[in-house]
């Protein structure tokens, strides 16, 4: 493309090169270096991969299990009062809505309660603007003068202005809430620097991107997937929920969606299937030999942007027996198709930069689709839609929209 040569590293055979590599040999920064007036200068993309190791570390903290347990009530609560709106029944477009949803709870988890209860509106037509400052252009040139890059540009520092104040008074106040938000106040590098204000709001968008495009089509897939196979996936989730519900009752907290494993392999077939994010790159900086499945040798050589494709790898059938066919069984035990060789499975990536959200991302989907499951029952409108390959996040084209009616289950 343009000047530059890509490499497809496909399927488990070859993709260990890709997964496994260190990062002076093959680097996320060349390639993703786009994302730097997004995000904002000083953090991920914008450091060299020792200080990025050490910001990864903030984001793990704030992943530590006592932190997702204390997510998971946000996230019933956000889900409960959204659901609650609804009537007795109706059509909703799917992906619009759980949207709708994941924005609410991401700004109460990640962005603190002062921007969720005060400045949900205003933050979120700003991150809106930053979002779509975001195109297929930007990859090449991130800085050309086009109206989507100056709108992102505006919209950054009007969010940096309103995090500047909210930042200043948790730090005054000495508050310490319990959120992505205060963990990288918190966070101390290891010659003990703090990140300046910027910094910390530039961390939560790098987050806010990571996350909420990804489980909005995920949780959305998900739906769509199961309810379009209502029949033979369906009386399985519901028959789980029963289940728990009798030893539970109502209540979900982290334990309790931890006891949903067939959930679990729904949402990950989902995730097989449409994978958001259907390329992962990655900057070659020393040349590698590979061999292919049919024992013919290539040298990759210093320079190539080195590739994988999710989206290709997953519907590989001689690593996913009807790989086009939606069977959450397969990730059953004792041998579950993604455990047979290294890398079938790559829809958080893998090996050093696997994504660290991954947890997160179960427990929010798993929540949604927990109490939607015991309080109504869907059906399909129309046809289960195509991907939409035109955008950066790969998500079902619209409209997405199913048929619901309110019970008990």
């Amino acid at each position: 493309m343009f000047h530059k040569r890509i490499t497809f590293l496909i399927g488990p055979h070859v993709s260990e090169h890709f997964f496994k590599a260190r990062d002076a040999d093959m680097s996320q920064k060349e390639v993703y270096e786009f994302n730097v007036p997004t995000f904002g200068k000083g953090v991920v993309f914008d450091v060299d991969h020792l200080t990025r190791a050490e910001q990864f570390r903030f984001f793990a903290d704030s992943l530590k299990s006592d932190r997702l347990r204390s997510y998971v009530g946000m996230m019933v609560k956000e889900a409960e009062d959204y659901f609650g709106k609804w009537g007795e029944s109706g059509e909703v477009d799917l992906l619009d809505a759980l949207s709708e949803l994941i924005v609410l709870t991401a700004s109460r988890c990640l962005l603190g309660r002062e921007i969720r209860e005060t400045l949900f509106s205003e933050v979120t037509t700003l991150v809106h603007d930053l979002d779509k400052g975001m195109v297929p252009l930007s990859v090449f040139f991130p800085y050309a003068p086009i109206e989507a890059h100056r709108k992102r540009d505006a919209a950054r520092r009007d969010l940096a202005a309103i995090f500047d104040r909210v930042i200043q008074a948790r730090r005054e106040a000495n508050a310490h809430e319990p959120d992505v938000l205060q963990t990288f106040i918190d966070a101390r590098y290891r010659d003990g620097s703090r990140l300046t204000n910027d910094q910390v709001l530039g961390m939560l968008i790098a987050v806010l991107f990571a996350g909420q495009h990804t489980s909005s089509i995920t949780s959305t897939w998900t739906g769509l997937l199961t309810i379009a196979n209502k029949e033979r996936v369906m009386p399985t989730l519901e028959g789980e929920q029963k289940k728990v519900m009798e030893k539970h009752g109502g209540k979900i907290d982290f334990d309790v969606l931890a006891e949903m494993d067939e959930l679990h392999y729904a949402i990950k077939e989902a995730l097989r299937m449409h994978p958001p994010l259907i390329m992962l790159l990655r900057q070659c900086h020393k040349p590698f030999k590979v061999t292919t499945s049919k024992g013919k040798e290539f040298v990759v050589p210093k320079g190539h942007i080195v590739a994988t494709s999710p989206a290709f790898s997953h519907r590989l059938n001689n690593v996913f027996s009807d790989a086009d066919t939606y069977k959450p069984s397969r990730f059953r035990q004792p041998s579950p198709e993604d455990k047979e060789k290294f890398a079938s499975f790559i829809g958080f990536g893998g090996g050093r930069h696997g994504c660290m959200g991954e947890t997160f991302a179960f427990m929010q989907i798993k929540t949604i689709w927990s109490i939607l499951l015991r309080n109504f029952e869907f059906e399909l409108v129309g046809k289960l839609p195509e991907p939409d390959y035109e955008g950066m996040v790969v998500g079902p084209k619209h409209p997405c929209t199913i048929r619901y009616k309110r019970r008990k289950l």
